[in-house]
C-alpha cells in the first residue's frame, strides 16, 4: 500500500498530534498545579522558592497555548 501524493487525507505526524491545544493546555495546567503544591508544602525551602517561577511559567505557557490551533 503506497501513499498517494495527491491524497485528500492529510498525514498527521507525531508533532501534529502533540502540538495541539488540548495536550499542551493539560501540560500547562499540570505545571500550574505543581507550582501551587510547591508553594503550600512546608518541608523544602528550595521548592518554596521556585514555586512562584513555576506557577508563572505555567500561566504564561497556558496563555500562549490558548492561541494555538485546535
Amino acid at each position: 500500500m503506497s501513499l498517494d501524493a495527491n491524497s485528500s487525507m492529510p498525514r498527521s505526524g507525531f508533532t501534529d498530534r502533540i502540538l495541539r491545544r488540548g495536550p499542551l493546555e493539560a501540560i500547562a495546567t499540570t505545571i500550574i498545579a505543581a507550582g501551587v503544591v510547591m508553594l503550600m508544602q512546608p518541608f523544602f525551602l528550595t521548592l518554596y522558592s521556585l514555586s512562584f517561577a513555576t506557577t508563572l511559567f505555567g500561566t504564561v505557557m497556558f496563555t500562549i497555548v490558548s492561541k494555538v490551533r485546535e
